[in-house]
């Protein structure tokens, strides 16, 4: 892969983006990183740009600068959002502008992180939702697009969210359970969706690829042992 790749972050400041940005900043592949922030990132580095934008005006396009490779890694919970609406705007319309803008800036790939049980006519409004966003980004014309599904994130977070924390220590007690058909539910590091965005962003292949936990564990893994 050449020097000159260049890449873009939005969702930097989170769980996976957070550590996705950490690792495109390290590897020798990418020239230049940009993040897109509504706030600036308490870090810096020689190949990281960081653009403050406005979500709810990105459509005017003038935020977005080029790149080969744009990470969408955008959204939140129901209970952060705080309604239906503000929920599907942070998960649907802001993904939905962002991917028709880096289409319209001439990015080769779209990588998104959706969620396990993503489907447009699932009658749980947050699959739903991500399914529905999933559709959306599937039908613009980029060279690729890489949607990945993991199950419950793990990791430390900012903020407090003790339902999905005793989810976490739940699944983690049982997750030998879960083996076979079931291993995609096991809850999975944000750092591991990460080396898997990465590896598949230098792979480049094209076309529509959807990963779910227990592939996207093995990319990991495959990262890992090179």
């Amino acid at each position: 892969m050449a020097v000159t790749r260049t890449a873009l972050v939005a969702g930097a400041s989170g769980l996976v983006g957070g550590h996705l940005l950490d690792l495109l900043l390290e590897d020798a592949g990418y020239a230049a990183v940009t993040a897109l922030v509504r706030h600036e990132l308490p870090r810096a580095h020689r190949k990281l740009g960081q653009r403050l934008v406005d979500f709810d005006r990105l459509a005017d396009g003038g935020d977005l600068p080029r790149a080969d490779d744009v990470f969408c890694c955008l959204g939140t919970t129901m209970k952060r959002a705080g309604s239906a609406d503000a929920f599907r705007k942070v998960d649907f319309t802001y993904v939905e502008r962002l991917a028709r803008l880096a289409w319209q800036h001439r990015a080769r790939q779209f990588l998104l992180v959706s969620s396990l049980g993503a489907d447009p006519r699932s009658r749980v409004f947050y699959n739903r939702v991500k399914g529905e966003v999933e559709e959306a980004v599937r039908k613009l014309p980029f060279d690729a697009v890489h949607i990945f599904r993991p199950s419950l994130l793990l990791g430390h977070r900012r903020e407090s969210r003790p339902a999905e924390r005793l989810a976490m220590l739940a699944g983690g007690a049982l997750g030998f359970l879960l083996v076979g058909p079931l291993a995609r539910y096991r809850p999975i590091p944000a750092r591991t969706v990460a080396a898997a965005m990465l590896r598949v962003a230098k792979e480049a292949a094209r076309g529509v690829h959807v990963y779910e936990s227990d592939r996207i564990r093995a990319l990991a893994r495959m990262t890992a042992s090179q």
